[in-house]
């Protein structure tokens, strides 16, 4: 009865601060680097963009208070939320009818947003059962075009892949685009064939690597001309006129893009099931825990560990075992190694149709790439099977 009570005034409250004078269409004057709301600045600084009085005000206000007032309710009554999440937050009810409203304009691309709420990856199944056949992966925190749903089911687009998901681990409705807000990554498309990485914003700048058209770049920041982005554990700069910025939000994974080609030894089709575990665990300058965290060369070291293989903690030591192949010959298992000019920097493990897993940076952790998302350096066969 206490914690209804206690509810019941947070309601009144919040609908009262509806009526408020909030800026709540205010867009983001800086994604970078998380997308994350500065409220405080938000709701003190003046939209320039804001269009001049039609003459309509009185109308317009009603309307507007009306919908806030809908949406502190959407807030206190949708069951993807509840009251607990409210109750324990530490923001003011004019904060949470700023931020909702601003999710609620936005929301990602997404008409109705799923977010996946497990620790690791959440199963897409091709039929709404337990046994259904797997199709897919959506990764913790990434995100979903919700088309239906029913008490235990939600039947789901996300990426190339359309199944279905358990909603015990969907978060949807305003507690989506709350999480949704926090998880918002800037990135840079490459829109050119093959656009050059330096390491200054300068064409005078050495030349680090290339990276494809379509490959997604973490922003770090804009510098006029040139964007700054996330190069694996390293900061870099590509042209602007070559990229095209935007807030992104994660995707599901194909099983097509966690199978293997015809012929593969068991034990390499193994090695790589087994690396695939960690997918989404954090990366940890000089670490080598599978799931407290690692780097890059720290990753390929544990994982091949487990097989009896004992490799060195480093990604240019480790270029000097086994035997140098060519990246075309790669096989699942094999390393794939990467370069800052012509030093080597960076190590992945190959797992087959064009992909590799590493362990990228801490803003990503372990994760799947294109083995072409930066130019290869080198190849080496490990496993002489």
């Amino acid at each position: 009865m206490r914690r209804r009570k206690i509810l019941l005034i947070i309601t009144g409250v919040m609908i009262i601060s509806a009526s408020l004078p909030v800026q709540a269409s205010m867009p983001m004057p800086d994604l970078l680097p998380f997308g994350q709301i500065d409220l405080e600045q938000e709701l003190s600084e003046p939209d320039e963009r804001q269009e001049p009085d039609s003459g309509d005000n009185e109308a317009d206000s009603a309307a507007e208070t009306t919908q806030d007032a809908e949406i502190v309710q959407e807030v206190l009554q949708e069951d993807a939320v509840g009251s607990g999440v409210i109750l324990i937050a530490d923001k003011t009810a004019e904060d949470y009818a700023l931020a909702y409203e601003r999710a609620k304009s936005a929301n990602w691309g997404y008409t109705n947003l799923g977010i996946a709420d497990v620790s690791d990856n959440l199963n897409i199944r091709a039929v709404a059962a337990e046994d259904g056949r797997l199709v897919g992966k959506l990764p913790k925190d990434a995100a979903c075009e919700v088309l239906d749903m029913d008490d235990t089911w939600a039947h789901i687009q996300s990426g190339n892949v359309d199944g279905y998901v358990s909603r015990d681990y969907l978060l949807t409705g305003a507690l989506a685009r709350l999480k949704a807000e926090e998880l918002a990554t800037t990135v840079a498309t490459v829109t050119t064939d093959s656009l050059k990485v330096r390491a200054e914003p300068n064409t005078d700048s050495e030349v680090i690597t290339l990276v494809p058209r379509g490959e997604e770049l973490e922003v770090s920041a804009v510098e006029g001309d040139w964007v700054k982005v996330f190069l694996d554990d390293d900061e870099v700069f590509v042209s602007g006129e070559y990229v095209e910025v935007s807030a992104e939000l994660g995707t599901a994974i194909t099983m097509s893009e966690l199978l293997y080609g015809q012929g593969i030894s068991n034990v390499r089709v193994d090695i790589c099931q087994y690396a695939k575990e960690f997918l989404g665990n954090p990366y940890v300058w000089g670490g080598t825990s599978l799931t407290k965290g690692a780097d890059c060369s720290g990753f390929v070291l544990s994982v091949f560990k487990k097989y009896g293989v004992s490799l060195p903690h480093s990604s240019r030591a480790q270029a000097n075992c086994g035997t140098t192949i060519k990246v075309s010959e790669a096989k699942p298992g094999d390393l794939i190694f990467y370069g800052k000019g012509k030093t080597i920097n960076h190590v992945a493990i190959y797992i087959g149709n064009g992909q590799v897993i590493h362990a990228s940076n801490p803003r990503t952790g372990i994760r799947i790439s294109s083995v072409s998302y930066r130019s290869p350096f080198k190849a080496v066969r490990i496993l002489q099977d």
